[in-house]
């Protein structure tokens, strides 16, 4: 029997969203039905794909493996929809572009506008993700494409199935309370803030260990006395005294109520916006006119 590709999109969600019932809300089915296409999945197969573990349920080993042949299979279905679409040269079908916060507010508009105008038969719509986890959205097909952050000091793990483009590079300062330190000019070595206090992301994030490599590499171990993932938090935070923050041009621009000294690095400690997208997705007229647009504007 031949494989059903509406029961392998089913079985892609589930293995993201974890219950039958997130399933069938996010395709528009009933619980019943998505059941239903579980069950026949299961016949063509001829392997159970999915245990119940009291009110929940989990794939079993098989359907973990079809899972991930899973994602190569719609893939392959969305670069022959888009061939096809494009068969007058005309990009054309939906596109679904991860983003972040800051990126949400600086790219989005200006890039859905141009996609309106120059791509009509383009279908662009955006969703929001964390900055840490667009890598696994795009392997997983859950997103085409999306924005993300870089440190060269502290790089994202590489894999030959994922593109990441730099689109823009932009290098960190410091900001404190106005009087909280009387740095000598408007641009220190690191080394001058050793025993500073911090407000910075736990190490667990990738920026988080960007900022403490950075201060490693010049010798010392920061004093981070409040660890705040939220960028806006952390500058209020930096604001009322209780410690340093690192910042770009854009998060000040982003948060410009905020009261705070900046000065400049002398080391180059920086952090690059990426777009991430899977290897050999330039195939898809599509997602080379979101590409080349988010350049456009980026640049």
């Amino acid at each position: 029997m031949t494989l059903n590709l509406t029961h392998l999109v089913a079985l892609r969600a589930l293995c993201r969203l974890g219950t039958l019932a997130a399933v069938a809300d996010e395709l528009g089915y009933t619980p019943g039905a998505v059941s239903q296409q579980f069950a026949a999945l299961e016949r063509t197969v001829g392997a159970p794909l999915i245990a119940r573990v009291g009110r929940k349920v989990v794939l079993t080993d098989a359907g973990r493996l079809l899972a991930e042949h899973a994602v190569g299979i719609l893939d392959a279905e969305r670069i022959a929809l888009d061939s096809v679409r494009s068969a007058r040269d005309v990009p054309a079908g939906p596109i679904l572009l991860g983003t972040f916060g800051s990126t949400a507010a600086a790219l989005v508009p200006p890039v859905a506008g141009s996609m309106r105008r120059d791509f009509p038969a383009v279908d662009l719509r955006t969703c929001e993700l964390d900055v840490d986890d667009v890598v696994p959205a795009v392997r997983r097909g859950r997103v085409d494409l999306a924005l993300g952050l870089d440190y060269p000091n502290s790089p994202m793990r590489r894999s030959p199935d994922i593109e990441a483009i730099t689109l823009h590079t932009e290098r960190f300062g410091l900001a404190f309370a106005d009087g909280a330190h009387a740095p000598a000019s408007r641009e220190i070595s690191l080394r001058e803030a050793r025993e500073w206090s911090f407000v910075a992301p736990p190490e667990s994030t990738p920026f988080g260990r960007a900022v403490r490599t950075a201060c490693r590499q010049s010798g010392f171990e920061p004093r981070v006395r409040h660890e705040m993932v939220d960028t806006a938090v952390a500058l209020v935070l930096a604001a009322r005294g209780l410690g340093a923050v690192f910042v770009t041009d854009t998060m000040l621009a982003l948060n410009d109520s905020v009261p705070l000294t900046r000065v400049d690095l002398t080391e180059p400690f920086e952090r690059r916006t990426v777009l991430i997208r899977a290897a050999g997705a330039a195939a898809r007229p599509a997602v080379r006119a979101v590409t080349d647009t988010i350049r456009t504007v980026v640049g």
